[in-house]
């Protein structure tokens, strides 16, 4: 479809902006630690690797820890990635897991590592090289907005201490507590248009495109981000959804959709 330019810009925070993958594992092995408790503080290192393999799978945080339990539960990562969502379930009901539970654990980490050694946090967290200076010039002529499934306030830290300065009610985080697609819907009256969605989710994407009243939003896989190459042949092949590299990305919006 042919596309007007954007007078918004949409964006994911976590595999879109900023790979958090090494501060996703510490605070999913301290969460784990505190639900199931471990015989070793240190997680085995071929630990790390599995997870990050898995890694998009995850839509929310509540699921970091449950997926931890199932690689250890012995899970292969094809099994993983082919039924994640029924896998994840059955570990919930077999082990009387609570969501809300599971979130105040992950956040709670957060939170207490934030206030003991915020340095050390920040640390973890590397932006995608070119996306802060990208960000920052696309915020000198277009709206710039988050929507991310992470917390506003940890969005907020990171972007401020990138030198990124985007005031907190441009950021719609987990605690909006709504699906991406309906915070694009809310957000068509308020925003100057055609809006762009970049989001490094398939699913997410498949989600906006279901939804008929936003058929004008563009939409934008960032195959850099957390997404497997089974996602981004979906993407190539989806005439909606438009598979964007990290260069276009930080080129001229012009270059998009080249």
């Amino acid at each position: 479809m042919s596309l007007s330019l954007p007078q918004t810009i949409a964006l994911d925070f976590d595999g879109v902006l900023c790979n958090g993958l090494r501060e996703y594992f510490l605070t999913t092995w301290r969460a784990y630690s505190r639900i199931w408790p471990t015989s070793t503080s240190e997680p085995a290192p071929e630990l790390a690797e599995h997870f990050y393999h898995l890694r998009p799978v995850i839509e929310t945080g509540w699921e970091m820890p449950v997926l931890l339990r199932a690689i250890l539960k012995g899970f292969s990562e094809a099994q993983v990635l082919a039924d994640w969502s029924s896998i994840r379930d059955r570990i919930v009901v077999e082990e009387d897991l609570d969501r809300k539970s599971l979130v105040q654990q992950v956040d709670g980490v957060r939170d207490h590592w934030i206030a003991s050694d915020l340095e050390n946090w920040l640390a973890l967290h590397e932006f995608y090289p070119g996306v802060v200076s990208a960000l920052q010039t696309l915020s000198q002529d277009i709206e710039v907005i988050i929507i991310s499934t992470k917390e506003s306030r940890f969005i907020y830290t990171l972007l401020k201490d990138a030198g990124v300065d985007l005031s907190r009610d441009r950021i719609y985080g987990k605690d909006c507590r709504r699906p991406k697609y309906e915070t694009l819907r809310l957000l068509i009256p308020e925003v100057a248009g055609p809006i762009w969605f970049v989001e490094d989710r398939i699913a997410a994407l498949e989600q906006v495109k279901e939804q008929s009243d936003l058929a004008e939003i563009g939409l934008f896989l960032g195959t850099w981000g957390y997404n497997t190459a089974c996602d981004r042949k979906r993407a190539h092949q989806d005439q909606r959804i438009h598979a964007l590299d990290l260069e276009q990305f930080c080129q001229s919006l012009t270059q998009w959709v080249v």
